[in-house]
């Protein structure tokens, strides 16, 4: 028996996901499409594909006919919005996925801590630039400890719809936390670039990580590319442009970096991916898109999953 699920937000982010777990899912179906804008690509898609719709927000959801069999919610709305969808749908008894920066629940990486989360009312997708960057922090850190981790997120602009650009002040600070509590780096940093060209650029990130001296640098290559294909196994255009780079940081020219507040000598680590969407409804060069729908629908499969155990036991 499939678990019914919601969505709140007809943007992009939002019918991708609905595409996706149409198209993919075997334990997922979809109970409620939710936007404002009666007008909206993704409500009339969803009215076409069969999908119940509501042009009403979280109000319309709450008067679907079918809303007490909804178990679980995405939220691909905003961060401000989030919060109040948050405090009625705890009230309704629902499981929340976020894919907001409002950052209320745990952070949720699957490729890091993806199992670690699935009994929490509401679970946090990070940011785009986030599931992107932060499975090769933690794949660093787990050879040696990252002192300092700085990642560079750069989407096509495009790609960037009116959600993302209102809340680029909560994208940085969410990722930035997210970089020290699930990739374990001492103290991180985060930084979003939209760029203009065209035609649209596909998204590339740029990892920074700072470790201690004699470093295990092919234990550390070794980490990074076993990471890359965990996350290529919900990614699968999640890739490295080139192999990853060392360079050893001595006393005679050591990093001032302000925020550690402190010179640093040792090694640093640089790596560089490329993320292309699986285009089922984006264009291919929206991977900061696909890489969160993505992650929202493994770990929605893995909390379906662990509500089916439950039951059953």
């Amino acid at each position: 028996m499939k678990t019914k699920v919601a969505i709140i937000g007809s943007g992009n982010i939002g019918t991708d996901l609905m595409i996706k777990i149409m198209r993919m899912s075997e334990v997922l179906e979809m109970g409620c499409f939710v936007g404002v804008d009666p007008e909206s690509d993704g409500l009339k898609r969803a009215a076409r594909l069969g999908v119940p719709i509501t042009s009403e927000g979280i109000e319309g959801l709450l008067a679907m006919p079918d809303f007490e069999a909804i178990k679980i919610v995405f939220d691909a709305t905003s961060a401000g919005a989030h919060e109040k969808h948050d405090r009625i749908l705890r009230e309704k008894g629902k499981t929340i996925i976020d894919l907001t920066p409002a950052a209320i629940g745990p952070f949720t990486i699957p490729a890091v801590n993806g199992m670690d989360n699935l009994d929490e009312v509401n679970v946090n997708m990070v940011t785009c630039g986030g599931q992107a960057t932060i499975p090769m922090v933690a794949a660093v850190n787990r050879i040696s400890p990252v002192i300092y981790g700085e990642i560079v997120a750069s989407i096509a602009s495009k790609s960037a719809g009116p959600g993302t650009r209102a809340n680029i002040d909560e994208f940085t600070e969410t990722t930035s936390q997210a970089i020290e509590k699930v990739g374990g780096a001492k103290r991180g940093k985060a930084i979003i670039v939209l760029n203009p060209a065209e035609p649209p650029l596909i998204m590339r990130d740029t990892v920074y990580c700072l470790v201690g001296p004699g470093a295990d640098t092919q234990a550390i290559e070794e980490s990074v590319q076993q990471m890359v294909t965990e996350v290529q196994s919900y990614v699968p255009g999640y890739r490295l442009k080139q192999s990853v780079q060392f360079e050893s940081i001595g006393n005679n020219a050591p990093l001032k970096i302000p925020e550690m507040g402190d010179e640093f000598t040792g090694t640093k680590v640089s790596i560089f991916l490329e993320v292309e969407g699986a285009a089922h409804y984006l264009p291919a060069y929206a991977g900061n898109l696909d890489i969160m729908t993505s992650a929202a629908f493994r770990t929605a499969e893995r909390i379906a999953n662990r509500h089916h155990q439950k039951e059953a036991a």
